[in-house]
Protein backbone atom coordinates (compact mmCIF):
# COMPACT_ATOMS: atom_id res chain seq x y z
CA UNK A 1 0.00 0.00 0.00
CA UNK A 2 3.25 2.50 0.49
CA UNK A 3 3.09 2.81 -3.42
CA UNK A 4 -0.47 2.73 -3.94
CA UNK A 5 0.19 7.06 -4.38
CA UNK A 6 3.23 6.30 -6.96
CA UNK A 7 1.24 3.82 -8.99
CA UNK A 8 -1.85 6.25 -9.55
CA UNK A 9 -0.11 9.09 -10.46
CA UNK A 10 2.03 6.74 -12.41
CA UNK A 11 -1.37 5.37 -14.26
CA UNK A 12 -2.87 8.66 -14.75
CA UNK A 13 0.37 10.37 -16.35
CA UNK A 14 0.07 7.27 -18.71
CA UNK A 15 -3.26 7.65 -19.35
CA UNK A 16 -3.22 11.80 -20.12
CA UNK A 17 -0.28 10.76 -22.25
CA UNK A 18 -1.95 8.30 -24.88
CA UNK A 19 -4.94 10.53 -24.24
CA UNK A 20 -2.71 13.89 -25.84
CA UNK A 21 -1.24 11.38 -28.46
CA UNK A 22 -4.47 10.59 -29.69
CA UNK A 23 -5.32 14.46 -30.01
CA UNK A 24 -2.33 14.72 -31.96
CA UNK A 25 -3.54 12.50 -34.99
CA UNK A 26 -6.74 14.48 -35.20
CA UNK A 27 -4.94 17.46 -35.56
CA UNK A 28 -2.33 16.63 -37.55
CA UNK A 29 -5.13 15.98 -40.04
CA UNK A 30 -7.08 18.92 -39.62
CA UNK A 31 -3.64 20.66 -40.07
CA UNK A 32 -3.20 19.22 -43.39
CA UNK A 33 -6.31 20.20 -44.98
CA UNK A 34 -5.75 23.80 -43.56
CA UNK A 35 -1.84 23.84 -44.76
CA UNK A 36 -2.59 22.89 -48.37
CA UNK A 37 -0.84 24.79 -50.84
CA UNK A 38 -2.55 28.64 -51.57
CA UNK A 39 -1.59 30.47 -54.48
CA UNK A 40 1.36 32.78 -54.07
CA UNK A 41 0.92 36.28 -54.10
CA UNK A 42 3.13 37.82 -56.56
CA UNK A 43 4.13 41.61 -56.35
CA UNK A 44 2.82 43.54 -58.99
CA UNK A 45 5.91 46.20 -59.52
CA UNK A 46 3.73 47.66 -62.81
CA UNK A 47 0.21 48.36 -61.07
CA UNK A 48 1.86 48.99 -57.63
CA UNK A 49 4.91 51.69 -58.53
CA UNK A 50 5.10 53.96 -56.57
CA UNK A 51 3.20 57.18 -57.05
CA UNK A 52 6.76 58.83 -55.42
CA UNK A 53 8.84 59.55 -58.60
CA UNK A 54 11.61 58.76 -55.90
CA UNK A 55 13.60 61.25 -57.29
CA UNK A 56 16.56 63.55 -55.45
CA UNK A 57 16.66 67.07 -55.98
CA UNK A 58 19.04 66.51 -59.27
CA UNK A 59 16.53 64.18 -60.67
CA UNK A 60 18.31 61.07 -60.10
CA UNK A 61 15.80 58.02 -59.47
CA UNK A 62 16.43 55.76 -56.45
CA UNK A 63 16.31 52.16 -58.37
CA UNK A 64 16.87 52.54 -62.00
CA UNK A 65 16.45 49.82 -65.04
CA UNK A 66 19.60 47.98 -66.08
CA UNK A 67 18.50 48.30 -69.42
CA UNK A 68 18.68 51.97 -69.49
CA UNK A 69 14.95 52.42 -69.57
CA UNK A 70 13.53 55.71 -68.94
CA UNK A 71 12.11 56.43 -65.29
CA UNK A 72 12.68 54.14 -62.05
CA UNK A 73 10.97 53.84 -58.71
CA UNK A 74 11.95 54.77 -54.89
CA UNK A 75 12.15 50.42 -53.91
CA UNK A 76 13.19 47.53 -55.77
CA UNK A 77 10.85 45.80 -58.01
CA UNK A 78 10.25 45.10 -61.96
CA UNK A 79 10.40 47.64 -64.83
CA UNK A 80 7.68 49.01 -65.62
CA UNK A 81 8.96 49.10 -69.56
CA UNK A 82 10.61 46.08 -70.12
CA UNK A 83 10.07 43.97 -66.72
CA UNK A 84 13.27 43.57 -66.07
CA UNK A 85 14.46 43.76 -61.94
CA UNK A 86 15.60 47.46 -61.01
CA UNK A 87 18.72 47.69 -59.63
CA UNK A 88 19.90 50.37 -56.87
CA UNK A 89 21.13 53.70 -58.30
CA UNK A 90 24.03 55.02 -55.77
CA UNK A 91 24.02 57.90 -57.54
CA UNK A 92 20.66 58.97 -56.04
CA UNK A 93 22.78 59.44 -52.93
CA UNK A 94 25.77 60.79 -54.29
CA UNK A 95 24.31 63.50 -56.39
CA UNK A 96 22.94 66.07 -54.25
CA UNK A 97 21.34 69.28 -54.91
CA UNK A 98 24.23 71.36 -56.47
CA UNK A 99 21.98 74.17 -58.53
CA UNK A 100 22.80 77.50 -57.19
CA UNK A 101 19.57 79.78 -56.47
CA UNK A 102 19.01 82.50 -59.09
CA UNK A 103 18.90 84.72 -56.36
CA UNK A 104 21.82 85.30 -54.42
CA UNK A 105 21.34 84.85 -50.72
CA UNK A 106 22.55 88.00 -48.36
CA UNK A 107 24.96 87.04 -45.50
CA UNK A 108 23.54 87.47 -42.27
CA UNK A 109 24.58 90.71 -40.43
CA UNK A 110 26.33 89.20 -37.23
CA UNK A 111 29.14 91.30 -35.34
CA UNK A 112 32.78 90.43 -36.05
CA UNK A 113 32.98 89.48 -32.59
CA UNK A 114 30.35 86.59 -32.34
CA UNK A 115 32.95 84.04 -34.36
CA UNK A 116 31.89 80.90 -33.21
CA UNK A 117 32.60 81.32 -29.29
CA UNK A 118 29.08 83.19 -28.93
CA UNK A 119 25.62 82.00 -29.35
CA UNK A 120 22.72 84.37 -31.24
CA UNK A 121 22.44 86.27 -27.70
CA UNK A 122 25.94 87.57 -28.15
CA UNK A 123 26.95 85.16 -24.90
CA UNK A 124 30.74 83.51 -25.03
CA UNK A 125 30.90 79.67 -24.70
CA UNK A 126 33.50 79.76 -22.12
CA UNK A 127 34.71 83.21 -20.24
CA UNK A 128 37.59 84.60 -18.49
CA UNK A 129 37.10 84.05 -14.64
CA UNK A 130 39.04 87.20 -14.16
CA UNK A 131 35.83 88.91 -16.03
CA UNK A 132 38.18 89.73 -18.64
CA UNK A 133 36.24 91.07 -21.92
CA UNK A 134 35.66 88.71 -24.62
CA UNK A 135 35.76 85.12 -24.33
CA UNK A 136 36.36 81.92 -26.44
CA UNK A 137 34.64 79.23 -28.31
CA UNK A 138 36.75 76.44 -26.17
CA UNK A 139 38.64 76.14 -23.42
CA UNK A 140 41.98 77.94 -23.52
CA UNK A 141 43.52 81.04 -22.09
CA UNK A 142 42.18 84.51 -22.04
CA UNK A 143 43.95 86.90 -24.49
CA UNK A 144 43.92 89.81 -22.20
CA UNK A 145 45.39 88.07 -18.88
CA UNK A 146 46.16 84.49 -19.84
CA UNK A 147 44.04 82.92 -17.14
CA UNK A 148 42.14 79.94 -17.77
CA UNK A 149 38.68 80.49 -20.01
CA UNK A 150 35.65 78.78 -17.88
CA UNK A 151 33.05 77.12 -19.09
CA UNK A 152 29.87 79.71 -19.01
CA UNK A 153 26.76 78.09 -18.60
CA UNK A 154 24.53 80.89 -19.40
CA UNK A 155 25.48 80.04 -23.35
CA UNK A 156 23.24 77.15 -23.57
CA UNK A 157 19.70 78.61 -22.51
Amino acid sequence: MKYSKILTVLICITTLSLYNCKDKAETTEETAKESELQPLRVFDAQNQQNTNTAQNTSGVYHYTCSNGCAGGAAAAGNCATCGNTLSHNQAYHANTNTTTPTTPTTPTTTPTTQTGGQNAAGVWHYTCSNGCAGGGASAGNCSSCGNALAHNTAYHN
